[in-house]
């Protein structure tokens, strides 16, 4: 069975966060200012985010709010009533609880009665293993619509209070630990919501989802993205195996890392395997019309370009779109709300026809994932 998407939302918090306004949302650690902001910022080039939480590191939505919000302005959208929904998906890097799932709380603040639910963990393409579940199961036929989100609150686990705790750390003795910081100014808060129909939107653009591919690279390289751990190489104790809470807390095992060192190996991983699709036929370079690409800074950006022309499955960049710069970084959230705005953004022509190619990597130990979309106008 054919599947679409037929309905879009997004929601951000709060007002645009400029590049000089960040440290003051996440708070200036030990009250000094970081001397690694402005390098990483000036890589990255998002000039505007959203934080769910404010200047005095106080939450203002949770993230099943956020990503309640972002499936209510998917639905007033849509063509259907929410008792035809049987399948609620709902993906993020950490919902507000560890248990129970993120899904059971969104179904909760929606209202939505006796659904299917289903909720993905895992980093930026936990989004997309939601995506294709939902995908699947309308196909199978068990259900004729169904709705995906993905929200992120990243910015609870970026404010001062965490780094500050962390007194048995390197980053406490006042050391700059690159890798702990380094997320701090890449990430931002944001949700999306899709709307999955087995049939297209009787009016305006749907697009029929024509596959969804996915490579993990875990058997063949270390971790690059996490939580939990404090960071050592001869410790491998994670959180939960403190004697308390609070011991891992000094530790800094509840802070977020990211192995720099590692992550253009996202790059390499991510072309090879769209080098795999080509070569199986799955996907033709030369008919992307569009080409939405999740990278994480836009120092990847030409990295991308060079080796995808490198390898002869170029796509010219005058056909990308991204809105990394004025939404930030947003995780596992960053494709839907790229498809929200992409869908929605009057500079953008989408035609009868055209073909979307989504790419959307993941650093937390290298997961590559891709889906072609073609749009169906009614």
């Amino acid at each position: 069975m054919t599947v679409y998407i037929t309905s879009t939302g997004a929601f951000l918090p709060g007002p645009p966060i400029s590049v000089g306004e960040v440290e003051g949302i996440l708070g200036a650690v030990h009250g000094k200012p970081s001397s690694l902001r402005v390098q990483i910022q000036k890589a990255n080039k998002i000039e505007t985010r959203h934080y769910a939480i404010d200047g005095n590191q106080k939450t203002t939505h949770s993230n099943t709010e956020m990503a309640s919000n972002a499936a209510e302005q998917c639905l007033d959208r849509a063509f259907l009533t929410r008792d035809k929904i049987g399948m609620l998906a709902v993906a993020s890097t950490q919902g507000d609880l560890p248990a129970p799932g993120m899904a059971s709380m969104v179904q909760a603040e929606l209202g939505l009665p006796a659904i299917e639910i289903l909720t993905t963990h895992g980093i930026c393409s936990s989004s997309m293993m939601a995506l294709k579940a939902s995908w699947n199961s309308l196909r199978l036929g068990d259900h004729e619509a169904a709705v995906v989100v993905s929200s992120e609150l990243s910015s609870r686990l970026l404010k001062k209070q965490r780094y500050e705790a962390a007194t048995e750390s390197t980053f406490a003795s006042k050391r700059i630990d690159f890798n702990t910081e380094f997320l701090r100014w890449m990430l931002s808060d944001g949700a999306g919501a899709l709307l999955l129909q087995d049939k297209p939107a009787p009016k305006g653009i749907s697009f029929r989802i024509d596959w969804i591919h996915g490579f993990s690279h875990a058997h063949a390289l270390p971790t690059c993205m996490s939580v939990g751990s404090a960071g050592l190489p001869d410790d491998e104790r994670t959180w939960q195996d403190y004697d308390t809470y609070g011991e891992a807390e000094k530790a800094g095992a509840l802070l977020l890392r990211q192995e720099v060192r590692l992550l253009d190996n996202i790059v390499r991983m991510g072309v090879d395997g769209y080098l795999r699709l080509v070569e199986d036929g799955i996907s033709v370079p030369s008919e992307i019309d569009h080409f939405l690409c999740h990278y994480s800074s836009h120092h990847f950006r030409d990295k991308i370009l060079d080796l995808l022309d490198a390898a002869g499955v170029g796509i010219p960049e005058e056909r990308w779109w991204t809105n990394l710069y004025t939404r930030g970084n947003t995780g596992a959230a960053s494709l839907f709300i790229m498809i929200d705005e992409f869908l929605r953004t009057e500079d953008v022509t989408i035609s009868d026809g055209d073909t979307i190619l989504c790419f959307v990597p993941e650093s937390g130990r290298f997961n590559t994932t891709y889906m072609q979309l073609t749009a169906v106008s009614s």
